[in-house]
């Protein structure tokens, strides 16, 4: 009989669900979306409880659709959207309210205040993170002090908290498991990085009870067993898990330091793992447990971009300029260059390393002349651009060179934007034959955690095949077209002033 693991790869658009084979083949895939709910301007939400549903609906199908895959399936293992948080009452299992999205910017005015008042260097010391809304404390804590009821039931040691990966764990058990692993903890801004503890002085900080939060472990830990209700016919072991762009990193099998991957999702993530070394991060980025496994961790310096997915979404939902993402390397490759077209798409406030969480979207350059394919091509030129960003802070202020970036994510599969990637960087891309770098990295973490593998390197050895994109562009045009997207990102930055001033 063929053994398989399912791995849950719980996104911020959607949930889904990969089955591997021993080799860490994916064999198959459903994919199930769900609903983003955007109650006010800068507010973005999930519900939990259709993400939990969606969760067991991925995992159904996924083994309906594959003869013997029920009998064969030995094992779950989790990778999840990170930040997102999710409060919940421990004895209905019902969330207080929607969860609060990484994306959400209702956290913005908890966290001007704590910077305002100078915790700043004292929270990045600790966690390795700026104070902003997009990582979990600031959604908590307004959930605690602006939902009816959660803060008396909170600090009576009712409700829960957690993101997606505790939710879903405690979900699967049947609410027997409250835990979570080093990554998404390192995410919240209420994890020491160094201790590996939760910190009473962030907690404090940040106004959230102790009893609410999940026990941390490392990602190769069998976590709990579960049949997700009654979907395998026996219980199987919870073994491996971490935050999405953690994933990537394992999955890219960046096990060195030097080693770098950028993800493309409805947001990306940029990480150079760093070593056992935590190190602050250079301003702009901050520094996050890259991943822990065989009894060590290893942190990574990290950028976080707020959408680049998520802008090719925007031009087929809302401005209608195309019907999905496959048309844009056609439309991008019709016009010579950008026409002088730059698109910054602040649509929820900019990450690093301008973390500026007031941005606002704006187009710059346009003429008479200008088309769509001109916007178009913008747009995917605007993904390579927050991502050069990263990696030239990275290498440049953190001296340490990069020795090549791997990517995943469906945006990789476009040609144009690829290239355009590797002429920015000036450096090579080496893209992933697996485009579930997520999941894949929580597959071997897996199978760390079963002991099918006894060291980082002999999982290494699954990698077969490296996809390489050279860069092309002449110096001088990358440093101009780049000049170009640097005074599109200030004009942005300007209008905040204006507003505020």
């Amino acid at each position: 009989m063929k053994e398989y693991v399912v791995a849950i790869d719980q996104s911020t658009s959607a949930t889904k669900a990969i089955l591997f084979d021993r080799d860490g083949k994916p064999v198959h895939r459903v994919n199930i979306p769900h609903r983003q709910y955007y109650p006010a301007p800068g507010w973005v939400e999930h519900d939990a409880d259709e993400i939990y549903r969606n969760t067991l609906q991925a995992v159904r199908q996924l083994l309906d659709e594959v003869p013997g895959a029920g009998e064969g399936a030995t094992s779950l293992a989790i990778t999840n959207q990170r930040e997102t948080a999710v409060v919940w009452d421990r004895e209905t299992g019902k969330p207080a309210c929607p969860a609060v999205v990484w994306q959400c910017q209702r956290g913005a005015d908890i966290c001007t205040e704590l910077v305002r008042e100078g915790h700043g260097p004292f929270c990045k010391e600790r966690t390795g993170l700026v104070i902003d809304p997009y990582f979990s404390a600031s959604g908590v804590k307004w959930i605690l002090d602006n939902v009816e009821g959660a803060r008396e039931r909170a600090e009576a040691g009712r409700l829960l908290m957690g993101t997606i990966d505790s939710w879903l764990l405690w979900k699967l058990t049947g609410g027997k498991v409250h835990a979570t692993d080093y990554t998404n903890a390192s995410r919240t801004l209420l994890f020491n990085i160094r201790t590996l503890q939760w910190d009473d002085d962030l907690l404090r900080l940040f106004t959230v009870p102790r009893s609410m939060l999940p026990e941390a472990r490392p990602c190769d830990t069998v976590f709990g067993e579960t049949d997700a209700e009654g979907t395998f016919p026996r219980p199987v072991p919870i073994a491996g898990m971490l935050g999405d762009s953690h994933g990537a990193l394992a999955g890219q099998m960046c096990f060195e330091q030097g080693m770098g991957k950028a993800t493309y999702g409805t947001g990306s993530s940029v990480m150079m793992n760093i070593g056992e070394t935590c190190m602050e991060a250079p301003e702009g980025l901050v520094t996050s447990v890259g991943f822990a496994a065989c009894g060590k961790v290893f942190y990574a310096f990290e950028g976080n971009i707020h959408c680049t997915g998520a802008t090719i979404k925007w031009l087929a939902e809302e401005l209608r300029l195309i019907d999905g993402p496959k048309e844009t390397e056609a439309l991008a490759t019709s016009v010579p260059d950008n026409g002088g077209v730059y698109l910054v798409p602040a649509f929820a406030g900019l990450g690093a390393p301008w973390w500026s969480p007031h941005a606002q979207g704006m187009i710059c350059g346009l003429t008479l002349g200008t088309g769509k394919a001109h916007v178009v091509r913008a747009a995917l030129e605007a993904i390579a651009y927050q991502v050069k960003d990263l990696v030239d802070l990275m290498t440049g202020q953190a001296g340490i060179p990069l020795r090549e970036l791997r990517v995943d994510g469906g945006p990789t599969k476009n040609a144009f934007l690829m290239q355009f990637q590797a002429d920015m960087l000036a450096a090579k891309i080496n893209r992933m034959e697996i485009e579930e770098a997520s999941a894949f990295g929580a597959f071997l973490m897996n199978g760390l955690a079963r002991g099918v593998w006894k060291s980082l390197e002999e999982a290494a050895a699954i990698r077969k095949k490296d996809h390489y994109v050279f860069p092309k562009m002449a110096p001088a045009l990358r440093m101009s077209l780049h000049k170009g997207w640097t005074a599109a990102v200030r004009s942005a930055l300007y209008l905040v002033t204006q507003r505020d001033a």
